[in-house]
């Protein structure tokens, strides 16, 4: 299969000077908005007490062991500003994302010890269930850093009993080790309770030796008053059991490593939990790169920072998605799937690290005159019609059939509408869309580079797609929404608008509410929004792009849960013929 994959078709050209100069002001709104993302992240760090305060009781932040256990230059941080319920820290507690440790790919995650002491807060067990989907898709290991002080009493009802609560994640962790896939816990601190059971759920146990685990803290210990209600008391009882807890916790080392055998080993320093981490990754069966790769993994040819001179600012401007994909494929190569079809879209395959991957992305600008097909008028990129929407299907059919990962890429403004539309069997294609995405069972990411708009957003591997997308990425351009906030204006008061008229009304009030919804719909549109209410999993600049997708392929490839040999491909035989 060399004459497929070695050397692919070359695709790109360098930008000209003057392509750079007509882009300044393009890059300065791009920058604009990555330094309120930087702000944002920043602030998200900074919640809690300062790592100084920590280090000063003798421990390490979740960020300090994260950059101890992993592997230079491979974290690729997911979820950072996530916080769905709007909590009074602004975090969900938890820090997460995709990173090599010992060579090999893992889901890490680790309760940030900053933050109420790694308590169970809002919106930290849907982070943690989408983690540990995560996990599951990609087939990787996931390894936990516990610091667990139980759940944030005063709130316990946004965090405990539902289907998507607390101990939900407990169950995960049980799903994982079914499908083989081991969770490994380095512990530390004092972790009762929904912390005990955070400790003890993860088939791997290595403690630090200050640590415990336990089904009760001193709350529980003490909390239950025959009389039902506290008095002087009573008080004096919980002020003495309190002491005992403090002075000797239940479910310390010498009860989990010397009798129950609970902890696979415990070490006197925080680094020696983490090295032991890494020696366990070691032990884990994955393949050798080698196994999968096409060819040797090679730079793009343009930088892809670069991008930020290529994808437009301005939502209502084209510009070349070729040009932005040369700028991520390895040696900027590719070989596209039927170009000459459904022009709407790019389908393809492309190696990134060595590895085979699917890519399928929104073009953009004027369509060939006659296009589409079934209609009168003239097409225009970033919407989907017919002929776009069969190419999807049949390339991810293909993709599941050739077990090839998938990226899709979104600008999108949806699926052409009317009559006409419905007569060319776009509402069924576009769930047959849907259809052929579950039918494949291969691990998939979704980039929104600029609009994610209506069906379109979830028919494309969005995050809808929970059992195919891994993750999904937004970038400093990314707006996500059921329509544009002008068309939901218009849809919303155009018979407002007529009414007032014809009664002889004056429009200013009505248009001032157009006005509102409008701006409405950009603020809860924007990146640092669509990241906290989690429509996305990250936000990326366009210069880190390559490196989360380089992750995402390595990671689909380590211990794929299925395999199609290299010679037995159809997909590149297909764009031969």
């Amino acid at each position: 299969m060399k004459p497929y994959f070695e050397k692919m078709t070359d695709f790109g050209k360098a930008l000209t000077e003057q392509q750079t100069k007509k882009a300044e002001e393009n890059v300065k709104q791009i920058k604009e908005v990555e330094k309120t993302i930087a702000q944002a992240v920043e602030k998200v760090k900074k919640a809690g007490l300062a790592t100084e305060e920590i280090n000063k009781r003798g421990e390490m932040t979740v960020y300090q062991r994260l950059e101890y256990l992993l592997d230079p230059g491979t974290w690729c941080p997911l979820h950072t500003l996530f916080d769905p319920m709007e909590e009074e820290s602004g975090t969900t507690g938890v820090v997460d994302g995709l990173g090599r440790i010992s060579g090999k790919w893992a889901v890490v995650i680790g309760f940030d010890n900053k933050v109420m002491a790694g308590a169970w807060i809002a919106g930290q067990s849907e982070n943690i269930l989408r983690v540990t989907d995560m996990a599951k898709r990609l087939h990787l290991p996931l390894v936990w850093l516990v610091n667990c002080s139980g759940v944030k009493l005063p709130e316990q009802e946004k965090v405990y009993a539902n289907r998507r609560g607390s101990g939900t994640t407990f169950f995960r962790h049980a799903e994982l080790e079914k499908l083989g896939i081991p969770v490994l816990s380095g512990i530390y601190g004092t972790n009762p309770a929904g912390g005990g059971y955070q400790g003890i759920s993860p088939t791997i146990l290595l403690a630090h030796k200050n640590c415990n685990i336990a089904v009760g803290g001193g709350g529980i210990v003490s909390g239950m008053t025959p009389k039902g209600l506290f008095d002087e008391e009573g008080a004096e009882l919980i002020i003495e059991a309190t002491r005992k807890f403090k002075s000797v916790p239940p479910g310390r080392v010498e009860i989990h490593y010397d009798s129950t055998g609970f902890f696979k080993a415990v070490f006197e320093k925080e680094e020696g939990v983490l090295d032991a981490l890494k020696d366990y990754m070691k032990y884990i069966p994955a393949y050798d790169p080698k196994f999968f790769r096409v060819a040797e993994p090679k730079e793009p040819k343009f930088s892809p920072k670069e991008i930020d001179s290529l994808v437009a600012f301005n939502q209502k401007l084209a510009y070349n998605f070729d040009e932005v994909l040369a700028r991520l494929t390895d040696n900027s190569e590719h070989m596209e799937y039927r170009p000459g079809y459904g022009p709407e879209v790019y389908t393809g395959l492309a190696k990134i690290g060595g590895f085979l991957i699917g890519i399928i992305g929104n073009r953009q600008g004027f369509l060939p005159k006659g296009y589409p097909e079934y209609a009168p008028y003239p097409g225009i990129g970033g919407k989907l019609y017919r002929q776009g929407l069969i190419k999807m299907n049949e390339f991810v059919t293909q993709c599941g059939r050739d077990r090839v990962p998938i990226v899709w890429f979104q600008d999108t403004s949806g699926i052409d509408v009317g009559d006409i539309a419905e007569k060319a069997e776009l509402l069924g294609l576009g769930q047959s869309l849907i259809y052929s995405i579950e039918q494949t069972d291969i691990p998939m990411i979704c980039i929104v580079l600029r609009k994610g708009t209506a069906a379109a957003h979830y028919i494309m591997g969005g995050p809808q797609a929970n059992n195919n997308n891994a993750f999904t990425l937004g970038t400093p351009t990314t707006e996500i929404y059921v329509m544009h906030g002008e068309t939901a204006a218009v849809a919303s008061f155009a018979r407002r608008l007529v009414k007032e008229k014809d009664s002889g009304r004056p429009l200013k009030p009505t248009i001032d509410k157009m006005n509102a919804l409008a701006q409405e719909y950009y603020e809860k549109s924007r990146p640092v929004y669509c990241a906290k209410k989690g429509l996305v999993d990250e936000i990326v600049s366009f210069a880190d792009m390559r490196k989360y997708m380089v992750a995402f392929a390595g990671s689909a490839y380590q211990n794929p849960i299925s395999i199609c040999p290299h010679h037995h491909m159809m997909i590149p035989r297909l764009i031969k013929g």
